[in-house]
């Protein structure tokens, strides 16, 4: 009964639904010319022989993924969704070669049936939390195996599934096999009478982020101090870490503090806190002493690597950390908030490693720079942390194309 009210008002909310992507592409939310995709229409055909589809939310999810594409490449015709602007814009320069992007339709019946009857993917594969009624609903009328991976479950939501148990089974017990990310998750999708393995974390085993290595150099070139990098910064974050690069320049005068804001339509924003920082979009110059502000799209691997170590935002102000991994996998150590509620398992190696360290306001991450700064710590133990079962993103592929009659 929920499922058939839930896509019945899914339904009826079309006309509203198509005013608010329209209002989200005049954000710069949306790609104008790619809405219908929304709507589950294609504008491409679809490639001959099978096809798996692969769902990844957004950026984090696209990133843990494209190891299982690469391995999955060169067997099948591969369709990526996606559901934001700055996952399509990695999906254009990170898919293997031949590997279709497309937006995903909106969970309206009707929406997802028309990509489904245009796609015809021979397998469905799910990252993380995308559990979409009326999508996987579909996917079960038009007999696509589905199948889970990196699965996630948090408290919240097995609370919610537990008063719901006939919506549950109808809707995870229909996955042919759930590859829970942690034993954590594994134990609620068990507790609602799932089956389900684990397998590990995706996100422990994706590829290093790439680099422009004329970029990095040139940097270095213009770099020579002590420089520190805050990555995926949100706004509160940016003016604690702008209090602290000052707090920091009697001793180190010519310290250069790089803030790369989670999303980089707020580098002006950023750079405004910062005195009017020079700005990576401005092709301006980073100078000794001042705040320099990242805010680019897909150079991450190269502040990454630029700086000894990163403080990782989203964790100040209590939504739940970003990924604390891709530093690490570069050999970087990591400061980061408390609230690393989605990364709780990889924060847990890192913490045991010596690698992770938890600040809390300006002063704690004064003082954790600070330390840092005077004895570059070796991050080579951050990266073993994630070097072992390489062997994830291969075992995925070899799952998901034995789906495939």
């Amino acid at each position: 009964m929920m499922l058939r009210l839930y896509a019945a008002a899914a339904s009826l909310a079309q006309p509203s639904l198509r005013r608010m992507l329209l209002r989200r592409a005049a954000k710069g939310k949306e790609i104008q010319p790619r809405l219908a995709e929304r709507e589950g229409i294609a504008a491409i055909p679809r490639p001959q022989g099978r096809l798996v589809w692969v769902h990844a939310a957004s950026v984090g999810e696209t990133m843990s993924v494209l190891p299982v594409l690469h391995a999955l490449a060169g067997q099948t015709n591969i369709l990526l969704t996606t559901g934001t602007v700055t996952s399509a814009k990695l999906a254009e320069s990170r898919l293997p070669p031949g590997a279709i992007h497309q937006f995903i339709p909106l969970d309206v019946p009707g929406w997802t049936i028309r990509f489904l009857t245009h796609w015809r993917p021979d397998v469905a594969v799910f990252l993380e939390s995308e559990i979409w009624p009326n999508l996987l609903q579909g996917c079960d009328t038009l007999g696509i195996p589905r199948l889970l991976l990196n699965a996630r479950m948090s408290d919240k939501s097995a609370r919610n599934w537990r008063r719901a148990p006939g919506t549950a089974r109808a809707l995870l017990g229909g996955f042919r096999a759930i590859l829970a990310q942690s034993a954590g998750d594994a134990e609620k999708f068990r507790a609602l009478g799932v089956a389900v393995e684990e397998w590990g974390n995706l996100k422990f085993f994706a590829q290093p982020l790439p680099v422009d290595e004329a970029a990095l150099a040139a940097l270095h070139a213009q770099i020579p101090g002590p420089v520190w990098l805050a990555a995926s910064t949100h706004p509160g974050e940016e003016e604690i870490c702008a209090a602290a690069h000052n707090a920091l320049l009697d001793e180190f005068p010519s310290l250069i503090t790089i803030i790369a804001p989670r999303h980089p339509e707020r580098g002006a924003a950023a750079a405004a806190i910062s005195n009017n920082a020079p700005r990576r979009s401005k092709v301006q110059p980073p100078a000794p002493g001042k705040i320099y502000v990242a805010d680019t799209l897909g150079e991450l691997g190269l502040f990454f690597r630029l700086a000894p170590f990163a403080f990782i935002g989203n964790s100040l102000e209590g939504f739940g950390g970003h990924n604390i991994i891709e530093p690490a996998l570069l050999a970087r150590p990591v400061l980061s908030g408390p609230h690393l509620e989605n990364f709780e398992e990889a924060a847990a190696l890192l913490r045991n490693a010596g690698m992770l360290e938890i600040v809390t306001d300006t002063a704690s991450l004064t003082a954790a720079v600070r330390a840092w700064l005077r004895s570059c710590p070796n991050g080579m133990a951050a990266a073993a942390c994630f070097a072992s079962a390489a062997e994830l993103p291969r075992r995925a592929a070899s799952l998901i194309l034995g789906q495939i009659p």
